[in-house]
């Protein structure tokens, strides 16, 4: 309740004073002022266009205002798109911070502590004679290395993390998926033929969104609101990130009080071992309590590209008992030459029978965990440990279905528990002597 009377507060605060520059916008054109010699103006020497103006920098204030007072994670950058001839398109991004601060929307030190920025970055897109798209990439970032931590410097410096083949390999993965998502042709011939293809549309949009919601719960984004935790870490280590949320009615999110839980760690295996592993289903019982102990079943898969490794899966796990239902698990698979990840989340057997049927997905309720496995640098931190991968380890969890219930420090070490003992089942499994 306390936490809820201090958003209320801050609320009424930013609407105090949105309605306090709304009034001055209104008095400033009413009460027009010559911009050169500061006396009144006649409403001749006010052109339309010049008032329009005015009235169009005062809304974009405030909207870009509005984007900055969300959470302080990732970078706030400008889109530019513009067709520059016939079949030739560009799309340019900037970083906002420099528009924030000569707005004075933001102070100079505010700016200054910002670790990343997107300089002028973009792409060009052009039509090709074959019916395909040519695209030219240039990637222009600045960032402070003392803000990254030591397991990702080496990455950085190497242009993975932010450079144009990035872009360019995700957007490939992304553009054979939408094809799939598109098309009416049959897919690739490995995929099970017993779902409908509106029931194979239907379950990629599913898995979509389920990959968007835990890529958020990683990184904090503003597109979920994330609250970090004080006061209830216990013995966590300062490298475990915990954050919690409150879900009240909230399409595709079961209703209470959830807790996101992720670290990073360094493994001495390649990046295509370590993703082979824990997206083989026959594997999962070394590291999933999902499990149940034995095996997993495929009960269907469906491919997202041409190469392996990216498809969407559906996963049935063995009961323990006779009186206990299967359990059936929704599994997303991503690989390029950028990154590898796995994520998954339990999901209702009555709903997923009617999304396979080609029915609406946004009725299902989702808690995605998973990995997200980037190639380790020649050199990583302290201990100069080379080549290997960089595993991310997330959990999303339903600590109490009652929104208004109170986190406990037992719910926090729970999930933190759970982190550590799934990166040691891995350890072990992989006969990893870290």
């Amino acid at each position: 309740m306390q936490l809820e009377r201090h958003e209320n507060a801050l609320l009424k605060q930013e609407n105090d004073k949105l309605r306090s520059e709304n009034q001055s916008i209104r008095e400033a054109m009413r009460n027009p002022v010559c911009g050169g010699c500061g006396s009144p103006a006649m409403l001749g020497e006010l052109s339309l266009e010049e008032h329009h103006l005015r009235v169009e920098n005062a809304r974009l204030k405030d909207e870009l205002s509005r984007v900055c007072a969300l959470a302080a994670k990732g970078v706030k950058f400008i889109r530019f798109s513009k067709q520059l001839s016939e079949g030739v398109w560009a799309v340019v991004d900037v970083s906002a911070d420099g528009l924030m601060r000569d707005q004075g929307i933001t102070s100079a030190s505010a700016t200054a502590n910002m670790n990343c920025r997107r300089l002028p970055s973009g792409c060009v897109l052009q039509d090709t004679p074959n019916g395909l798209c040519k695209v030219t990439w240039v990637e222009h970032t600045e960032y402070d290395e003392a803000s990254v931590h030591q397991l990702y410097r080496s990455l950085l410096r190497s242009g993975l993390a932010f450079g144009a083949g990035r872009w360019i390999t995700t957007l490939q993965r992304q553009c054979e998926c939408l094809a799939i998502l598109m098309s009416s042709i049959a897919l690739p011939e490995y995929d099970s033929p017993a779902i409908h293809p509106e029931g194979k549309r239907s379950m990629l949009k599913l898995a979509r969104r389920m990959t968007d919601n835990f890529c958020a719960g990683v990184s904090a984004s503003s597109a979920r609101e994330w609250s970090k935790l004080d006061g209830l870490t216990g013995n966590i280590g300062e490298d475990v990130h915990i954050m919690a949320r409150k879900s009240v009615d909230e399409p595709g999110m079961p209703p209470g009080v959830v807790l996101s839980a992720a670290t990073s760690v360094w493994m001495p295996v390649m990046p295509d071992q370590l993703f082979n592993f824990l997206r083989n289903e026959a594997l999962r019982a070394e590291w999933d309590i999902l499990s149940n102990g034995g095996p997993m079943q495929e009960v269907t898969s469906i491919a997202k590209g041409q190469q392996d490794g990216n498809c969407v899966s559906l996963l049935k796990a063995s009961p323990t008992n006779a009186n206990q239902n299967s359990m059936l698990i929704l599994q997303e698979t991503c690989a390029d030459t950028s990154g590898l990840m796995v994520v998954y989340a339990p999901v209702d057997i009555p709903a997923m029978h009617l999304v396979m049927s080609g029915g609406d997905s946004a009725c299902v309720a989702l808690l995605p965990s998973g990995f997200a496995i980037l190639p380790a640098g020649p050199s990583i931190g302290a201990d100069h440990k080379t080549g290997g991968s960089l595993l991310t380890v997330a959990f999303q969890i339903l600590v109490n279905s009652q929104p208004t219930a109170k986190l406990t420090v037992e719910s926090v070490e729970t999930v933190n528990n759970l982190i550590s003992c799934t990166i040691n089942k891995i350890k072990t499994a992989l006969h990893c002597d870290v």
